[in-house]
C-alpha cells in the first residue's frame, strides 16, 4: 500500500499549490512584495521543520561536506530563489490562467532532462517506453486544450456570484490591464521559472542520494532561500513598510505558504522524488490546471467550457499511461515486493551515500 501513498501525496501537493495560486495572486494585488513574501515564508518553514529535523534525524543525518553543501545551495537557488521570485515577477504582468497553462511544460522538460542525464530509461519499441512518451504527449496536449479551447458553449457555474474579487481595481479580467508586450514579458518570465523548477526536480533526485536526511535537507533549503532572497530584497524592497505585517490576507498567505508549502509540501515532494524519481513527481503538474479551474469556478464564479471537460479527460488518460508504464517497469525489473513497486537505481559508486563522491544513476523507473 505504500505505493499508493506516493500517488495520494502528489495529488495533495497539487491541491496545496492550487489553493496557494489563489491566495498569492490576491495578496500580491493587495500590496504584498514578492521578495518579502519569499523571505517570510521560508523563515516560518525553517523554524517549523528545524526542531523536528534535529530530533528525528539526529543519528541518520550525514556530514555536510563542501561538495554536498554546494549541491544544496544550487538546489535552493533553482527551486526557491530563482523559480519563486521570477514566477511572481511574471505573475505581475499576466494572469493566473496563463501562468497555470504554462506549467504544462514542466513534465516534458523534466522528462527530457531525465532522459538526457540517463536518469530515466526509455525504450520506444517496448510497451512501457511507448506508453511513457504517448502519455506525456497526451497529458500536455490535454492541459493545453483545457486552457485554450473554449469548446463552443459554457457549462453551468457552481455559484451565481463570486465569493471575492481577485483584483483591487475595477475590471472583469486582470489580463485586460496589461498590453500585449507585458503579456509576452510575463509569459517569458514564468517560462524561465518553470525551467528552473524542472532543473530543481532533477537535482533533487541527485541530492537526496548524497544527503538522505529529508527533513534536514528541507531546513537547509529554506535557510539558504531566505538568505538569498534577503540579499535580493536589499536592492528591490528597501522600504521598511513593505516588511510590516498586519492581520490581513497578506499575512494569511505568508502563514499558509510557510507552513503548508515550504514545510509540508516541500517535504512530501522530496519524499516522492527520492523514492519514485523526478519524472513521477513532474507528471502530476498538469492536474494543477484542473484544480485551479475548479477553485476559480467556486471562488470567482468562472464558468467552465466543453474544452475543460475534454482537456481534463485527456490529462487523466495521459497520467494513467505514464503511471502504468512506470509500474510495468518495476515489475519487469523484479523490484516489486508485497505489491509495492520501488524505483530501480543502479549505482556505479560503491561508496556510502554520505560521501561527497558523485553517484551515477542509470535508471529511475
Amino acid at each position: 500500500m505504500k505505493n499508493y501513498g506516493f500517488f495520494v501525496a502528489m495529488i495533495v501537493v497539487q491541491f496545496a499549490y492550487g489553493g496557494s495560486n489563489i491566495l498569492i495572486k490576491i495578496a500580491i494585488e493587495r500590496g504584498l512584495n514578492q521578495f518579502v513574501f519569499v523571505v517570510y515564508r521560508h523563515i516560518i518553514a525553517m523554524f517549523l521543520l528545524g526542531p523536528l529535523a534535529y530530533v528525528l534525524e539526529r543519528k541518520e543525518r550525514p556530514s555536510l561536506s563542501v561538495s554536498v553543501f554546494g549541491k544544496i545551495f544550487l538546489l535552493s537557488s533553482l527551486g526557491t530563489t530563482i523559480h519563486l521570485n521570477v514566477y511572481y515577477a511574471g505573475l505581475a504582468y499576466t494572469s493566473p490562467t496563463v501562468a497555470t497553462a504554462l506549467s504544462n511544460i514542466i513534465p516534458s522538460l523534466t522528462f527530457l532532462m531525465a532522459v538526457f542525464l540517463r536518469m530515466e530509461k526509455v525504450k520506444i519499441k517496448s510497451a512501457s517506453g511507448g506508453a511513457k512518451v504517448l502519455g506525456a504527449l497526451i497529458c500536455i496536449g490535454g492541459s493545453l486544450i483545457f486552457s485554450f479551447w473554449r469548446g463552443g458553449f459554457q457549462l453551468k457555474g457552481f455559484v451565481n456570484r463570486p465569493l471575492m474579487n481577485i483584483y483591487s481595481t475595477n475590471g472583469s479580467h486582470g489580463e485586460c490591464r496589461h498590453g500585449k508586450e507585458s503579456w509576452i514579458k510575463g509569459s517569458a518570465l514564468i517560462l524561465v521559472s518553470y525551467i528552473a523548477w524542472s532543473g530543481w526536480l532533477i537535482l533533487q533526485a541527485t541530492v537526496s542520494k548524497v544527503y538522505p536526511a529529508q527533513l534536514s535537507l528541507n531546513v537547509l533549503i529554506c535557510f539558504i532561500a531566505s538568505l538569498q532572497s534577503s540579499v535580493l530584497a536589499l536592492f528591490f524592497a528597501r522600504n521598511p513598510l513593505l516588511w510590516k505585517l498586519e492581520w490581513n490576507v497578506q499575512l494569511l498567505t505568508i502563514i499558509y505558504c510557510g507552513v503548508v508549502l515550504s514545510a509540508l509540501i516541500y517535504y512530501l515532494q522530496t519524499w516522492c522524488i527520492s523514492n519514485k524519481g523526478p519524472v513521477f513527481a513532474a507528471m502530476f503538474t498538469p492536474l494543477l490546471v484542473v484544480i485551479v479551474a475548479i477553485f476559480s469556478a467556486i471562488v470567482f464564479a468562472e464558468r467552465l467550457h466543453l474544452g475543460s471537460l475534454v482537456g481534463a479527460f485527456l490529462i487523466i488518460l495521459g497520467l494513467y499511461f505514464v503511471l502504468w508504464a512506470k509500474r510495468k517497469d518495476s515489475f519487469v525489473s523484479g523490484n516489486t515486493q508485497d505489491g509495492d513497486d520501488k524505483k530501480l537505481v543502479i549505482s556505479t559508486n560503491k561508496c556510502p551515500m554520505a560521501t561527497d563522491k558523485s553517484v551515477t544513476t542509470e535508471a529511475i523507473c
